[in-house]
């Protein structure tokens, strides 16, 4: 693969993190080559890989360990702890996606990475190819396949562009979210996309949907946010609602009005309108009741949930 570098990488005083965008195939990783074997953020059991094992612990990275319920806050103190010493440590990179997305945009960034609130040099990442080979999603070809149909190409270029360092003002140090939310812009306005608010946590939650053969499974993400807009999970609506019987004639086919009524929501509000508007595709004024519970109540975090459902 031909690499294209543009730009000139910030030495560890200058920036000592790395944020890397968009995030989109396992190819990335040649990135941790390009820019010197920093630091990376990875799965404990990552480091135990016979093939990729050594060469991930030789970079020093910052571990994370799934089955560990306190790993996010450790992963958080580790990279304020390098990101901030005085001591040698190398520069910590870090995909702040979380997750492949199909460079379309720039999903929502997670904080870990601006936690530190350090000058950071965001390095944007392109594949300017006639044909993608490259591009691996929660939903589309195996690793396998990309990499055989990448390898029968004649050509495949790839771009790392590193942006001028940006240093957080006083009002970014104190959010991190704020700092994130910025950086991500830079980085769009560079890449020419827009931004998205979906987050990793939406992409597990559709891909969870989707193995569970749920309904209206690529909606399910907007359907949780207005949910919370609208304080139904804190009330456990939806499960109080089986449990307790639902009183409606036919709930295959129930009416604006009566959704409102059994889930005890204003029709007034726009929230509560859209979430209606979600499941009546067909804009006929009427919803299946029983594939909105199916929905909601499979992907509950609740035991009991899903065995009532």
């Amino acid at each position: 693969m031909n690499v294209v570098v543009k730009g000139k990488q910030a030495s560890r005083s200058e920036a000592p993190i790395l944020v890397i965008a968009p995030h989109s195939t396992f190819l990335d990783g040649g990135i941790i080559y390009a820019t010197g074997f920093p630091s990376i953020i990875v799965r404990r059991e990552s480091g135990t890989n016979p093939y990729i094992g050594k060469l991930i612990n030789f970079t020093q990275p910052v571990y994370v360990w799934r089955d560990d319920p306190d790993s996010r806050q450790n992963t958080i103190k580790e990279i304020i702890s390098r990101a901030t010493s005085d001591l040698d440590w190398p520069q910590i990179l870090i995909f702040p996606e979380g997750t492949c997305t199909n460079r379309s945009c720039l999903i929502t960034f997670k904080p870990g990475a601006f936690y530190p609130g350090v000058p950071i040099q965001p390095v944007c990442i392109r594949y300017p190819n006639k044909l993608d080979t490259v591009t691996w999603t929660w939903e589309g070809p195996s690793a396998l396949k990309l990499l055989w149909l990448t390898l029968t190409q004649p050509y495949s270029y790839c771009e790392i562009e590193f942006l001028p360092v940006y240093v957080p003002n006083e009002e970014e140090k104190r959010d991190p979210k704020l700092f994130a939310n910025n950086v991500r812009a830079v980085m769009a306005k560079t890449l020419g996309v827009p931004v998205s608010d979906y987050t990793y946590g939406d992409c597990k939650l559709m891909a969870r949907a989707k193995g569970m053969n749920l309904p209206n499974s690529t909606s399910l993400v907007e359907v949780q946010k207005l949910r919370h807009r609208l304080h139904l999970h804190q009330a456990n609506v939806e499960e109080n609602l089986l449990n307790s019987n639902i009183s409606c004639t036919n709930c295959s086919r129930i009416s604006f009005v009566e959704f409102c009524k059994l889930l005890n929501l204003s029709p007034n509000d726009h929230a509560t309108q859209h979430l209606f508007r979600l499941y009546d595709k067909s804009c006929t004024g009427v919803i299946d009741f029983r594939e909105y519970l199916l929905g909601v109540l499979a992907l509950s975090n609740s035991r009991t949930t899903l065995d009532a459902v």
